[in-house]
């Protein structure tokens, strides 16, 4: 059956959502290697659709460009909305990934003899529908279809006005696909239209289960604020990187450079930059050098200044240090010590990843234990701070709650589990009246 006879017309988002919740529970029920073939096509698919893909992108930024010379559009978010054939082939790579992971689904968790012939199933199960909001990146939209897919969940997308016809393409694929496979619903993914959907969206508790937002930290804020629906997501990525007074100024170098340059305008890149005081003499001139050549804007506490005194910083005001830049932009801070630096960390950080560049072991493990966030690292990049990076195969996101899924949310944070019991007649009154009692044993 061709695509084309088996789409209906674009239902209005409550509509959307109850047919979602039906795919939903018939998603829930396809075997791992359906999954696995229809997500392996998808890929397929995606790689030859090429052309469409870049076509319909290229009329998204052609269109966003005026917004970003008046400056109601940031260069990032331009940045993160661009495609080329790297970008295709990643994508195809992303959704291949999925397919080669392990089931999630089904997974015994716990197995508990409660007494004779009544035992106790802990397994996982599919949330059910998620609801993904998120601005400029394209990209999202295979990432989250292949893990909700993967994972049993049916999908409704709204991304941003600025990426529609790429999204509108990548959907167009993807429900191609689906046709093809009778035992897949084509109802397990839509792609939302307009603001108002949003509106309408986030007050469905009843058939959509989860919401993930993607974007700015207006965005966050925003869903959080309005939905009716659990909320899973990070307002901001304020990251940093800590240079200790044991760090090897090499390994330092390398890693903030990487950790601010490599892709600015992620979530996950550095936003300030904490140097301990005894190695501030040495590391700094050689830090701000490379950084200057990247050009990157260096915003300095009032030390940092006095120390640089012939070079060009910036004054970094009481808001740099709460400010994520998504740019090539930079605060940097000297500090007395490792304790000043994690409480730092604490009070203007977002929750999201910080690093501690050292090779004082006892360090490291202070700042691994003591600083609060989803990721917390020694001697490497917050750039890891990804879900393909976690060999999670793609990510819906980077939350910073520490409720249901914390860090980059891969397949396990779209299951949850439900209990089994098996029993033979049994009945809860001669448990209360004495005649039995519970043995409650492990089985595993």
């Amino acid at each position: 059956m061709s695509a084309i006879s088996k789409e209906r017309s674009q239902p209005d988002v409550v509509d959307a959502a109850c047919r979602a919740r039906v795919a939903s529970r018939t998603l829930a029920k396809l075997s791992n290697q359906s999954r696995n073939e229809l997500l392996m096509e998808v890929a397929k698919a995606i790689e030859e659709g090429s052309r469409k893909i870049f076509d319909a992108n290229e009329r998204d930024c052609h269109a966003a460009e005026p917004a970003v010379l008046a400056g109601t559009m940031s260069s990032a978010m331009l940045a993160r909305l661009r495609i080329n054939s790297q970008g295709v082939q990643e994508m195809a790579a992303r959704v291949r990934d999925v397919a080669r992971l392990a089931d999630p689904l089904g997974r015994r968790l716990a197995a508990t003899e409660l007494d004779d012939g009544l035992v106790l199933y802990k397994e996982s199960c599919p949330l059910g529908v998620i609801g993904i909001v998120f601005e400029s990146r394209p990209d999202v939209v295979p990432q989250v279809a292949a893990l909700s897919l993967k994972s049993g969940n049916a999908v409704l997308l709204k991304g941003g006005a600025e990426a529609a016809h790429t999204n509108q393409a990548l959907v167009a694929i993807w429900r191609e696909c689906l046709a093809a496979f009778p035992c897949a619903p084509l109802d397990s993914i839509h792609l939302l239209q307009t603001r108002a959907d949003v509106m309408e969206l986030l007050t469905l508790d009843r058939d959509v289960d989860l919401i993930i937002p993607r974007g700015s930290r207006e965005l966050v804020q925003f869903v959080v604020q309005h939905s009716r629906i659990p909320v899973l997501g990070h307002g901001e990525g304020i990251c940093h990187v800590y240079i200790d007074r044991a760090a090897d100024i090499e390994k330092a170098l390398r890693i903030t450079l990487d950790s601010k340059v490599q892709y600015p305008a992620a979530c996950n890149a550095a936003e300030t930059l904490l140097v301990h005081q005894e190695v501030a003499a040495e590391f700094l001139p050689k830090v701000l050098s490379r950084l200057r050549d990247a050009g990157v804007e260096v915003r300095g506490c009032s030390k940092t200044i006095a120390q640089l005194a012939e070079q060009e910083v910036v004054p970094a005001s009481e808001d740099d240090w709460a400010t994520e830049y998504s740019d090539l932009i930079l605060s940097l801070k000297i500090v007395a010590d490792a304790e000043e630096a994690i409480m730092h960390i604490h009070r203007y950080g977002s929750g999201h990843t910080e690093t501690i560049v050292t090779e004082d072991r006892e360090a490291a493990r202070r700042f691994l234990e003591d600083v609060d966030a989803a990721g917390v690292y020694h001697n490497a990049s917050t750039r890891f701070a990804d879900g393909f990076r976690y060999g999670l195969g793609a990510e819906l996101g980077i939350s910073t709650n520490k409720l249901h899924a914390r860090g980059p949310v891969g397949l396990e944070g779209l299951t949850t589990y439900k209990y089994k019991l098996l029993g033979d007649g049994h009945i809860v009154a001669e448990y209360s009246s004495g005649a039995r009692i519970f043995k409650h044993r492990p089985l595993c």
